[in-house]
């Protein structure tokens, strides 16, 4: 209950304040290139429950169409607009209407398509007891996958080798620590990270 009171005030506290950014990258987006502002894509929430995780567009239209669930920097697929919100990680920010409704929280296991779901052991199934998040201890470790990704010709075979393991151990790592507090640490060391990733994108861009 507690975890979710945190959730909604942090949600609206940062839809209040981010709303005009928001209209700024939603106008930038639709004139930039054809295709809507956000982007829906299907994941698989609590309990195995599906819904659709919200984020602005960053690719061409029907991308999903294109190439599969796993992007990479260089991926062609990717806008010039969406180059620029994925480098300084914008095109989350509308999760939080995902955290509102209830689906996600601040704080949990990055959500997952179910082609994902359908590998887990029963050791990491309990993941699915709780609701996916924004951030966790796997986005500290890895804040960028589409740069480790950059390069390879099967983005989501590498995805599934090169950075799945070490990620759903973190999750589990989560699972076992989570709390208010555990909560407030990710998302303040999540919070400067981003800060310090972005100095050092613009110094050596």
């Amino acid at each position: 209950m507690l975890k979710r009171l945190f959730d909604i005030v942090v949600s609206l506290w940062g839809l209040a304040i981010l709303s005009p950014l928001f209209l700024v990258i939603a106008l930038a987006i639709k004139f930039s290139s054809p295709g809507p502002v956000f982007y829906r894509g299907l994941r698989v929430g609590r309990f195995g429950k599906p819904f659709y995780m919200v984020k602005f567009r960053t690719m061409v239209l029907n991308a999903d169409k294109l190439g599969g669930p796993s992007t990479a920097d260089d991926d062609p697929r990717i806008t010039e607009i969406g180059r620029w919100l994925r480098r300084y990680k914008l095109d989350e920010l509308p999760q939080l209407f995902n955290v509102l409704k209830g689906e996600m929280s601040i704080v949990g296991p990055r959500p997952e398509v179910q082609e994902v779901v359908a590998l887990y052991t029963e050791r990491e199934k309990p993941l699915l007891t709780l609701k996916p998040g924004i951030t966790d201890y796997a986005s500290l470790w890895n804040i960028d996958e589409g740069a480790i990704l950059k390069g390879s010709k099967n983005p989501h075979q590498d995805y599934l080798k090169k950075i799945w393991p070490k990620k759903v151990e973190l999750q589990l790592k989560y699972l076992r620590e989570q709390s208010l507090w555990t909560d407030c640490k990710i998302i303040l060391q999540t919070v400067r990270q981003l800060v310090v990733n972005s100095k050092l994108k613009n110094k050596y861009s």
